[in-house]
């Protein structure tokens, strides 16, 4: 179904999610600041999973990444904290056109992000901007993910979790190697995670609990 129809059959139902693919992403925008900063570029990895085996897997040939054409760089200590230079910005693609692909590549699938939140809420205005309505994926983070599979670990920021489970980033801060390690970060967890579930619908309100959670510091 093209984006415009999903979006369209959003204003009277909800749209299907698929549970065999999900959606780890993540974005670089100028700054962080959601009502202001602008989106960068936004980087994705689907991930197949097989609930009769409880089996989770990354597939790299099922992947997206896009850098979202800016009229003007941003600051150059932005630019040296994500790598994306002023050429790639000025050359990237157009708004409407990037948010066209990336709801193409994520059709039904629900989407996940560390501190999902703040993807959240960069993508949402995007989508709002450039197609006319939000996206109606639903979202997942995996750091409540991890807060109520693992309570006794020291972790707040996704480094502290890279460290704790020993997941090697290639280039942090650079959008797809950051999905990359969102997605191994959600397999170590998983042997926790699947046990208790047996849909999306469980995975989310496995992710709920963190409401409750005194977690360590």
């Amino acid at each position: 179904m093209r984006w415009l129809d999903r979006l369209q059959s959003f204003l009277g139902r909800h749209a299907p999610v698929d549970e065999a693919r999900w959606v780890m992403l993540d974005v670089e925008t100028s700054g962080l600041d959601t009502q202001r900063d602008r989106l960068l570029a936004i980087a994705a990895i689907a991930l197949q999973v097989d609930w009769s085996s409880r089996r989770l897997s990354i597939d790299l040939g099922d992947s997206f990444e896009v850098v979202l054409q800016q009229n003007e760089a941003s600051s150059k200590d932005n630019i040296l904290l994500h790598g994306i230079g002023v050429q790639q910005q000025r050359s990237g693609m157009a708004g409407d056109l990037a948010l066209r692909a990336f709801t193409n590549f994520v059709g039904d699938s629900p989407l996940l992000a560390f501190h999902a939140a703040f993807d959240q809420a960069m993508i949402g205005r995007y989508a709002r901007l450039h197609l006319g309505a939000d996206l109606p994926n639903p979202w997942l983070d995996i750091d409540h993910l991890c807060a109520v599979t693992h309570e006794g670990v020291r972790a707040r920021a996704l480094d502290d979790w890279m460290n704790h489970f020993g997941i090697a980033c290639a280039v942090r801060h650079q959008a797809a190697a950051d999905t990359l390690a969102e997605c191994e970060l959600l397999q170590r967890i998983w042997p926790k995670v699947s046990p208790q579930c047996s849909s999306w619908r469980d995975l989310q309100s496995l992710a709920a609990q963190h409401r409750w959670l005194v977690r360590a510091t």
